[in-house]
């Protein structure tokens, strides 16, 4: 039997992890990423759960991953004068992790460690600059041809896998539709960005700050210089089309959407009017809308969806964790399966869906305590919070804060017996 022939869109950590599985399953892999090289900025991403069951299982990768981490301890939460009320700090157990993670690294660092696991392998290749620019899957149960928008050749795939986002281009050509079909809103979103001051002193602890109208600060000192921002805007859940303008300041470019952002944090308090100065100097600025992607399958004949192109959970916190556990699963099962990619994309499909069930939850009024719409909101959260840390009963608390803080071997993932 002739060797399969996969083509992976997308390589930021759901592609390239597919691909390494995928060689090892004894398949050849093609990735392509429409931008001209690997993307190695991108705001702070945990690994949690089954991620970090996965990661072990890779030789190396735990070490380049350590290697690499934020090094962030904890978050202490201040009051608009700067006032601490209360931190949360790392367990030192990662395999039942805090709200803090002992192994959250930045986006960029964790795909150059995917990278790097993966380009030097004989039945991987990788093509930058390039993607698709039709796809047609034939009559029966033959191969998807796939025309590219670059110069690459047209050719022929006995599957091709989307883990190109939330926003995928390719789920649409798979599934039809529009790139918002399947797309669940949770009117938030978020922006991300190095700034020089360093708003935190030099400290490993984090400060995070609310303000009214569902807005929140988090800084965190960063490895070179200067702090790490991230910006989240929380509407209420039953608020229509909240995040409108946000996606019209997006559609006008990197500046526009700078303003808009200043604008709406404007009057914030604490350190907002410092942070919203020296945002709008950020070379490396980045915002989107965070949403949710439920699909009523992951699959459609041989096309095949992972990460959040086809599972993206929203606030979270376990979009690495579903992303590297839904290519560690799709590969094994297709290795399970030798010789029957139906069985084997069935297989994924049972695997995944009650992972992805559990960590989609967003638990009950979790945004609304992250980030209260009015000032007696902020109030009373911060009272619970300030009595929750020095009472030290956070540990059971988090049992309500979803799938993020699950232990490691809750979903009993298999040892597949790979070919390679």
């Amino acid at each position: 039997m002739s060797q399969p022939r996969v083509l992976v869109v997308g390589a930021s950590i759901a592609g390239p992890m597919a691909a390494y599985w995928l060689a090892k399953a004894g398949v050849r892999v093609t990735v392509i990423e429409r931008f001209p090289k690997l993307r190695t900025s991108g705001q702070g991403i945990d690994i949690r759960t089954t991620g970090v069951n996965i990661m072990r299982k890779i030789l190396g990768m735990e070490a380049a991953v350590r290697a690499k981490t934020t090094e962030l301890e904890g978050m202490s939460f201040v009051r608009d004068d700067g006032r601490l009320y209360g931190t949360i700090r790392a367990t030192g157990n990662p395999d039942k992790q805090s709200l803090v993670s002992e192994y959250e690294i930045f986006r960029g660092d964790l795909a150059r460690i995917l990278f790097d696991l993966s380009k030097d392998n004989e039945n991987v290749q990788y093509i930058f600059g390039e993607q698709i620019a039709s796809l047609q899957q034939t009559e029966g149960d033959g191969p998807i041809k796939v025309e590219f928008a670059n110069g690459l050749a047209t050719s022929e795939y006995d599957l091709v896998v989307a883990c190109d986002g939330a926003t995928s281009r390719t789920r649409v050509m798979g599934f039809g539709g529009s790139v918002r079909d399947y797309i669940n809103p949770v009117n938030s979103w978020a922006a991300y960005f190095t700034i020089e001051q360093d708003i935190v002193k030099g400290s490993n602890l984090g400060h995070g700050y609310s303000a009214v109208g569902g807005r929140f600060f988090a800084v965190s000192k960063d490895p070179i210089a200067g702090n790490r921002v991230v910006l989240m805007s929380v509407h209420p859940r039953g608020e229509r089309d909240a995040t409108l303008p946000f996606r019209e300041a997006m559609k006008q470019g990197e500046e526009a959407l700078k303003h808009y952002v200043a604008g709406y944090y404007k009057d914030a308090g604490w350190k907002a009017e410092e942070i919203m100065a020296a945002m709008m100097g950020s070379n490396d600025f980045y915002a989107n809308e965070m949403v949710q992607v439920k699909m009523p399958s992951l699959h459609k004949g041989r096309f095949v969806l992972v990460g959040d192109a086809g599972y993206a959970p929203g606030p979270t916190g376990t979009g690495t964790t579903l992303a590297m556990t839904g290519a560690y699963v799709l590969a094994g099962e297709i290795c399970k399966h030798q010789g029957d990619l139906a069985a084997g994309l069935k297989g994924y499909e049972e695997r995944m869906r009650p992972i992805i069930d559990d960590m989609q939850k967003i638990p009950p009024m979790i945004l609304t305590f992250c980030a209260p719409q009015t000032a007696w909101g902020i109030w009373l959260r911060n009272h619970l919070f300030a009595f929750i840390a020095w009472t030290n009963i956070l540990e059971y608390a988090q049992r309500f804060f979803g799938g993020a803080s699950t232990g490691t071997d809750k979903y009993g993932l298999p040892d597949y017996d790979w070919v390679n």
